[in-house]
């Protein structure tokens, strides 16, 4: 088969290339999928470089999430059979053919979701979920500040801010970004920097809040200026590249709080909850009550070119690597 496999840890993805590899075999209470798309997220790059908290031992396949076809079952798995179509995710091993996971990391495809869009939906959408409802406690009629919202993580925030009732305020970078996003439906979107002035006035003079955050940098300091009493300030992750730092007397001045979300440990520590959230974002998706959004889907052999779209913050959603 046709995988997608880091060998090195180089810039410019140097260590990085298709080879054919064996097909997998399932094992007890695995799976064996045929993919059929396979989302492209931001760890992905990182990865390649040892430059992501995980670091897989070399070489390892690429991709985190995929959807597709199961193609053989495991002993002792009984949920699933040849023939269904599922997604779901694994820390590597999507940006192959196929791939062999647990059947507990599996999910039925809904059936209001394309191959893409399933393979581009879990992650983003779960780290939304926690955000928002377990970290942010956002409220119906609040008033929600989503960063970096062109980004596949910031639009799912969007989307879930906006299904909890929430006035949702987006920033861009990018005019051609902010475009899509009024086209997305968003009615209040600014540019990333210089926001606070306009964020004040659309709440009053209240501030935002919740705000998601996964750009870090000026973008933080700044949403400190522009954040309401008793708000939440969501640190999603560092995509300028700075790590930033407040001063607690502003949380103290102004009463609000600095909360750290990290969705997938979140399930681990509370694996209860966690169950909940995954059953959550999945109704959703069954009921066609979210939007997931791929900005393009390109096929395998061109991988270079989806890698550099997204390190080039040309993309507005996801892209999905098709197989």
């Amino acid at each position: 088969m046709k995988a997608l496999v880091c060998r090195e840890l180089l810039p410019d993805y140097a260590g990085v290339a298709i080879e054919d590899r064996l097909l997998p075999e399932p094992g007890a209470g695995e799976v064996r999928v045929r993919i059929k798309a396979a989302s492209l997220n931001f760890p992905d790059l990182l990865m390649t470089e040892g430059k992501y908290q995980l670091k897989p031992d070399l070489p390892f396949v690429l991709g985190m999430e995929f959807a597709g076809i199961v193609d053989e079952v495991g002993a002792g798995v009984e949920a699933l059979a040849p023939g269904d179509e599922v997604a779901g995710g694994n820390r590597t091993g999507a940006f192959a053919e196929y791939a062999v996971v647990p059947a507990a990391a599996l999910r039925k495809k809904p059936k209001a979701l394309s191959f893409a869009a399933a393979a581009s939906y879990g992650a983003a959408y779960l780290t939304a979920y926690v955000a928002l409802v377990r970290r942010g406690n956002l409220q119906a009629g609040e008033t929600l500040l989503v960063h970096g919202a062109s980004g596949g993580v910031g639009l799912a925030a969007v989307d879930v801010g906006r299904l909890l009732g929430a006035t949702v305020i987006a920033t861009s970078g990018s005019e051609t970004k902010r475009a899509r996003l009024k086209e997305f439906g968003v009615e209040h979107v600014l540019p990333d920097a210089g926001f606070r002035g306009a964020v004040k006035d659309l709440t009053g003079g209240r501030g935002a809040d919740v705000i998601y955050d996964p750009v870090g940098g000026d973008v933080f300091d700044e949403s400190v200026r522009c954040i309401a009493f008793d708000g939440r300030l969501l640190v999603i992750g560092f995509t300028s590249g700075r790590i930033p730092s407040v001063n607690v007397n502003m949380p103290l001045i102004k009463g609000f709080s600095v909360v750290g979300v990290r969705a997938g440990e979140y399930g681990r520590q509370f694996p209860e909850r966690g169950r909940e959230n995954q059953a959550a974002i999945w109704q959703w998706a069954e009921e066609g009550r979210v939007r997931p959004l791929v900005h393009a889907e390109v096929p395998l052999a061109d991988w270079r070119r989806a890698f550099e779209m997204m390190r080039d913050r040309q993309v507005v959603g996801k892209v999905a690597i098709t197989l």
